[in-house]
């Protein structure tokens, strides 16, 4: 594929900044997908992850610009593999050097790019059905830590696995300067999201966000049920009968 020049680059391309780390992963015993970020910006859950059931789980990121999250889901819609999408994204984006990308699709394979003008340190790791990636983060052992986390438990739940991700980065040193928001988004093979959780402004996001989905944790199924029948009791009620 052919890089753009130099001299087409402006001091600040469209999008978001966003100084971030993220654990993305297709689950191979439930087929569910799911994205969990934090960063030093404001409100990355808004921004960042895009996922759709049964096609895959976009990352776009450091210059955030959510039109590729957006045209990265069409083009899995139409068949494109996690490799393909990310050169189509480069294809047609002249600050692709400015951003860091990651692809999973339904199939679980990933792909993922760190263009040349991310602030160090920045990077991504890569395996079977999982992507973790960053950029102005304290060292590639932020991402060794994530990777152990995401690897740990293969019998976890995908939203927990994810989360314990995101928390090894922050305990290995996060991204300088700190974390502001962070988010956790997974999709089963429902057009809702299975979780989707997001903390957009705390002086401790990922500890926030734990809390939060602690406590939103047994829940899950209930929410999940409730799209789809109206006629379940009330929350309280419901986590009291099955205990």
């Amino acid at each position: 594929m052919n890089e753009p020049q130099e001299s087409h680059f402006i001091e600040r391309p469209p999008g978001v900044e966003f100084h971030t780390f993220t654990a993305m992963a297709k689950c191979r015993r439930t087929g569910m997908l799911g994205i969990a970020t934090a960063t030093r910006s404001l409100a990355v859950g808004a921004r960042v992850p895009h996922v759709a059931p049964r096609l895959g789980a976009v990352s776009i990121m450091a210059i955030a610009d959510p039109r590729l999250g957006r045209a990265a889901l069409k083009f899995l819609d139409i068949g494109y593999k996690a490799p393909a999408v990310v050169e189509e994204l480069v294809k047609s984006d002249p600050y692709c050097e400015y951003r860091q990308l990651g692809v999973i699709d339904d199939d679980g394979f990933a792909a993922a790019r760190t263009g040349k003008m991310n602030r160090d340190w920045a990077g991504h790791h890569v395996g079977d059905g999982y992507i973790v990636l960053g950029n102005v983060l304290t060292g590639e052992h932020v991402l060794d830590a994530m990777e152990e986390a995401l690897n740990k438990d293969l019998k976890e739940d995908l939203e927990e696995r994810l989360m314990q991700a995101i928390e090894a980065g922050r305990d290995a040193g996060g991204q300088h300067g700190g974390q502001q928001s962070a988010s956790v988004l997974v999709y089963d093979d429902k057009t809702f999201a299975h979780v989707d959780l997001r903390v957009d402004v705390h002086e401790e996001p990922v500890g926030e966000l734990r809390r939060v989905f602690d406590v939103y944790r047994p829940a899950i199924p209930y929410y999940n049920l409730r799209q789809v029948d109206s006629r379940v009791p009330p929350l309280d009620q419901w986590l009291e009968d099955k205990n």
